[in-house]
């Protein structure tokens, strides 16, 4: 966990980037993220000196040992001239990461492919934010911040600053509400995770500590080199997304991770009951080309409508069996059109539709107001849904205000303890905040989704005066007024 003070530096940073011309958040993040980088190579040649100095042993290197190839190293450049710093990174060390490719590790590989386009974009007036930049980043460092946990914490940190929406509705999943979907789905040392709409990969980061924290101890070796490489794959089709989950998902342990340049529900991607598990929030409001749809999509919910196609998709992607907790937007759970009825149908009559939680509108504050649910579903291709589980979320542990304070009310600890106890739930009335529905009972309603077409209210009975009575308590209410006013007019 970062301590407030690495959180002022951070918030500092921050701040001196803003004021120095670099206002959009991803652009922060993207050029903080390749100071990072360069600074954790330069880390990795330090560990292969004092490693050589120990045993004698001759290491690779990362850096040219020349003069030159030196002078790009970030412990050599930090303490020079702004205009030096500015001129080595731009001009040298930029070029040099972007172009390291085949000769890396696995781990600076990974991180290299993205960095194909990337570009540095420090103002050249403003040579001195560089320096200020790398200064601030060199005192974090010194709060050893250098394991995986502590880096990870932090970069979450700066992830969390992106408080603006993205086309096409994209827009960061709060942490909680990531941890709580991964909880719902379980994953385990051996299944293979994806998120065909990573972003910034949280959802992946996610999974990654639910497997550390519940199966670490207990892990095989091949489990292990399955968890660095391949457990985790996520799509985008946004490189500067993908070179942040990158690095999110490396200062997660995840070394080389199966992260790719992908539109997932185009005819680019063609992959199929591949995962054991999908976890997403997948863009909303959005819609496409018909064209560049893929076929096998349309064929379950004719429609060009993101969040719809997402939904089969993910049915595609999964193995049989194969569990997924999504979010979706209140309109998926109730529209009336064919698309929307046939996605809902798909999911009730053929596969195994396991719960519903409906969440509050102000979850994805302050990026937006809309309403959400998660869906959580297990592929079959053979139907077993026989009772749909929902749940009427409240509170999420943050106030429902663009400031989202921590609150005392929090029903996630509930829903995860009812939803891993699910035959306790079988006598609960529509009254409660969680409930069963049946199968054939969400068929009679048009495959309706929402909690609310379920929910039953109570209507507490509140008795009151007859009119006759209410009246003479509004004439001696007057009388009263009167008199008292007659009082303070003789006062005055």
């Amino acid at each position: 966990m970062i301590t407030g003070e690495i959180r002022n530096k951070i918030d500092k940073i921050w701040t001196d980037m803003w004021a120095g011309g670099i206002t959009n958040p991803l652009t922060v993040i993207e050029q903080l993220t390749y100071l990072m980088f360069i600074r954790s190579l330069d880390e990795k040649d330090l560990e292969a000196e004092q490693f050589e100095a120990i045993s004698g042993e001759k290491m690779s290197k990362i850096f040219p040992q020349d003069a030159q190839g030196q002078a790009m190293r970030w412990s050599k450049f930090k303490n020079r001239d702004p205009r030096e710093i500015y001129e080595i990174v731009g001009q040298k060390v930029f070029p040099f990461i972007k172009a390291i490719g085949d000769d890396a590790t696995k781990e600076q590989a990974a991180f290299s492919r993205y960095m194909k386009d990337a570009m540095f974009l420090f103002p050249e007036g403003k040579k001195q934010l560089l320096q200020k930049v790398v200064t601030a980043l060199d005192e974090l460092y010194e709060y050893d911040i250098k394991d995986k946990d502590m880096l990870g914490d932090l970069y979450e940190y700066m992830l969390g600053k992106l408080a603006t929406a993205g086309q096409n509705g994209q827009f960061r999943t709060p942490k909680h509400i990531r941890e709580m979907m991964v909880a719902l789905v379980a994953p385990t040392p051996d299944d293979h995770i994806c998120d065909p709409a990573c972003g910034t990969a949280g959802f992946l980061v996610s999974s990654a500590e639910y497997i550390r924290k519940h199966y670490e101890s207990d892990m095989t070796t091949e489990q292990w080199e399955h968890f660095a490489g391949n457990a985790f794959s996520g799509f985008d089709s946004d490189n500067t997304m993908l070179r942040i989950s990158a690095m999110n998902l490396m200062l997660h342990s995840i070394t080389n991770p199966d992260v790719d340049y992908k539109d997932s529900v185009s005819k680019q991607n063609d992959i199929s009951s591949r995962y054991d598990v999908i976890l997403a929030n997948p863009p909303f409001t959005g819609t496409l080309d018909a064209e560049s749809i893929n076929d096998n999509l349309k064929a379950v919910c004719n429609t060009k409508k993101t969040e719809l196609l997402f939904l089969a998709l993910f049915i595609r992607m999964l193995k049989k069996g194969g569990r997924c907790a999504c979010i979706v937007p209140d309109g998926v759970l109730f529209g009336t059109s064919k698309a929307h009825i046939a996605i809902r149908k798909e999911l009730v009559e053929n596969h195994h539709l396991r719960a519903v939680v409906s969440m509050p509108s102000g979850v994805f504050k302050p990026y937006a107001g809309v309403s959400t649910a998660v869906l959580v579903f297990t592929k079959t291709g053979a139907g077993g849904t026989e009772n749909v589980w929902f749940y009427d979320m409240k509170a999420d542990g943050f106030s429902l205000d663009d400031k989202r304070s921590e609150i005392a009310e929090n029903d996630i600890p509930d829903i995860l303890a009812r939803f891993g106890d699910l035959e306790g739930e079988a006598d609960r009335a529509k009254t409660e905040q969680s409930f069963f529905v049946s199968k054939n009972e969400i068929a009679e309603n048009n495959y309706d989704l929402s909690i609310n077409r379920y929910k039953e209210m109570v209507y507490e009975k509140v008795a009151y005066d007859a009119p006759s009575v209410i009246l003479d308590k509004l004439v001696m209410l007057n009388a009263d007024i009167t008199a008292k006013t007659e009082e303070l007019r003789g006062r005055i």
